[in-house]
């Protein structure tokens, strides 16, 4: 067949045909997939999972609609049951995600710097993405001390009511941040933010450059987080660090001097990754 115009046009107008039947919901739907979906963020929503019957109540199916999705997913490992038969999240698409190059890149760039920032600071640290409504960790390092505090890698903490939430949101565009607020999902513990507070709070936050808070889920502990930019100028994650203050008198870093060890930390890191600060 010869190559013409006529021909270069016919194609584009198939193209943009498939292109608006692909994106039509009427034409082309999988309801099994759909469901599978429904189920999975269903319990992403949910801190102590559900039973069959109550999965299907929130969802508005019957539970011969979901069994047989429900033992796929369970087959598969994306969600588990307990000896209630309650069903919850595991990890596995926290693991997918994290396999997810920009991700996986990230954290590969940012730990030999998350080690050496717990030996200098003698505390433990970790880095945090925002995902999904949530802030979530993707690498911890433990204190050098005998002992510490820290988070386990991959859970998810609140977007509104933590140092590293209050991180991610700040330097965001007001169109950005409208975004992750409208599809922020509430965690276990997180409280209600009124949001003249909250934004009160991101301002001081850039006006800072770091965030830095008591703990509200933990006694004693002083939530230190500073950003980490990536390309374009945007910040990516946040490094923070749980501070525990000694008491015995044993010399180490004040929380003063930690914010500086940590911003040196994470002005490496984004240059690592990309961030060129004469732009």
């Amino acid at each position: 067949m010869t190559d013409t115009p006529e021909n270069h046009t016919q194609g584009a107008a198939t193209g943009i045909s498939a292109a608006a039947n692909i994106k039509s919901p009427a034409r082309y739907t999988a309801p099994a997939l759909e469901k599978g979906l429904d189920i999975l963020e269903a319990l992403s929503e949910s801190t102590e999972g559900y039973t069959l019957n109550e999965l299907g109540q929130t969802l508005g199916r019957n539970v011969n609609e979901i069994f047989r999705m429900v033992v796929t997913l369970q087959r598969r490992g994306y969600i588990a049951a307990d000896q209630n038969d309650r069903y919850t999240l595991t990890l596995k698409m926290f693991r997918l995600a994290n396999r997810h190059q920009p991700v996986k890149s990230l954290v590969s760039a940012a730990l030999p710097l998350l080690h050496e920032l717990s030996q200098r600071a003698r505390q433990s640290c970790h880095l945090a993405i925002y995902q999904n409504g949530r802030v979530v960790v993707i690498a911890q390092v433990d204190s050098p001390e005998r002992w510490s505090f820290g988070l386990k890698l991959g859970v998810v903490m609140g977007l509104t009511d933590t140092s590293s939430g209050h991180v991610l949101l700040a330097y965001q565009d007001e169109v950005e941040r409208t975004r992750m607020l409208n599809s922020h999902i509430q965690v276990e513990g997180e409280l209600e933010m009124d949001p003249g507070q909250l934004f009160a709070l991101l301002k001081e936050v850039r006006a800072r450059g770091h965030a830095s808070m008591p703990s509200i889920q933990i006694g004693g502990v002083t939530n230190i987080a500073f950003p980490i930019w990536g390309l374009g100028n945007r910040v990516v994650a946040a490094i923070n660090i749980p501070h525990i203050a000694r008491i015995d008198g044993t010399p180490r870093p004040d929380i003063e001097q930690i914010k500086s060890i940590l911003a040196d930390i994470c002005a490496r890191l984004s240059a690592r990754i990309g961030f060129d600060a004469g732009q």
